[in-house]
């Protein structure tokens, strides 16, 4: 890691339980590439902070009370600077993750993942990437898919399988391999190809397809599927 660069600098969003933020502060202030510039215990009170520190990345819980995560990522997402949301999640209101995504967020993670894990999260997001974990990646799917769901398929099969025919035989194992819920060294050992190449794969499959993370890509080779 090069430290001589300027620290990524992180705003940690959550609900109104302070032992949260102390602990997500901890974990991210001990990084020296990492920095949390603020905190905020609602909606309302992350775009404030978020419009006076001007972070990087930040941390956004789904549910707060008062605004929600997905209202606040949504009216930060509008902002001439945008700053990079990554959400977080306990998974019980899955149609609000999906409309995170949907409104430009690069991706979530869930409240309980390994402190490590959310600190790749943060630099992955910082770059402009998306992260969504195979576990977190299935769910969605099965939210997206349900008859109750908001976000429910609107694409046909054949419109599904007129966007995927553009891509290379390589580029569809990988998309075959993104909705099975695969991460990146799990999709280069099923393939036999180097965790770069399939990087470079995902980011072909965004071009082409026009999408920006992971779960599209799933979604579309599901409706294809059906």
């Amino acid at each position: 890691m090069d430290t001589e660069r300027e620290p990524v600098r992180v705003v940690v969003v959550v609900d109104d339980d302070q032992l949260v933020r102390m602990a997500l502060r901890l974990v991210i202030d001990g990084e020296p590439d990492l920095t949390v510039v603020g905190e905020a215990a609602d909606g309302d009170a992350a775009i404030t902070v978020v419009d006076e520190q001007r972070p990087d990345v930040v941390l956004m819980d789904v549910r707060m009370p008062g605004r929600d995560g997905l209202s606040a990522t949504r009216e930060l997402l509008t902002r001439p600077v945008r700053p990079r949301v990554l959400m977080l999640t306990t998974f019980d209101s899955d149609d609000l993750v999906l409309g995170a995504l949907h409104a430009g967020a690069l991706g979530f993670v869930l409240k309980d993942t390994q402190p490590a894990r959310i600190l790749d999260a943060v630099r992955t997001v910082a770059e402009g990437n998306s992260v969504l974990s195979p576990a977190a990646t299935a769910r969605v799917i099965a939210a997206a898919t349900s008859p109750r769901s908001s976000y429910a398929r609107g694409s046909s099969r054949e419109a599904a399988r007129g966007q995927l025919s553009v891509l290379t035989e390589r580029e569809r194992e990988t998309a075959r391999a993104v909705a099975d819920g695969l991460g990146n060294a799990e999709i280069a050992e099923r393939l036999s190809i180097s965790v770069a190449t399939v990087k470079a794969h995902v980011g072909s499959l965004f071009a082409k397809l026009g999408v920006d993370n992971r779960v599209r890509i799933a979604l579309l080779v599901r409706d294809a599927e059906e």
